[in-house]
């Protein structure tokens, strides 16, 4: 359970640091100096983690559209609405873009591990 807490307190670490960066800086999603594979790699890791079904990954050249979803975890009400991932690789950096904020942060902390 310790660990736990420690793994969000780094979590919201991250986060702060990420919002006192300056706007100009950050440019339209978040940028990683890894490979394409390795960001793929920590997305459905992450994904899984949170609860999250993946349910298609559409590649165009150097972009990935990554569709998900959230599972019923067991309740039997059903999954949730279909929601949407980029990443696209720019530069030689990777570029998440449409995450949302908790599900960044996790990739975050994977891809810094």
């Amino acid at each position: 359970m310790r660990a736990r807490h420690a793994v969000y307190g780094l979590a919201v670490a991250a986060l702060a640091l990420t919002a006192a960066t300056p706007a100009h800086a950050q440019g339209k999603g978040k940028h990683y100096a890894v490979s394409g594979d390795r960001a793929m790699d920590a997305t459905k890791t992450v994904l899984q983690r949170q609860g999250y079904e993946l349910v298609k990954v559409v590649r165009d050249g150097d972009t990935q559209v990554i569709y998900y979803r959230r599972g019923n975890h067991g309740r039997g009400k059903g999954k949730g609405p279909m929601e949407r991932m980029v990443i696209r690789t720019v530069n030689r950096r990777v570029v998440f873009e449409e995450a949302p904020s908790a599900i960044l942060v996790d990739i975050d902390f994977q891809l810094k591990l």
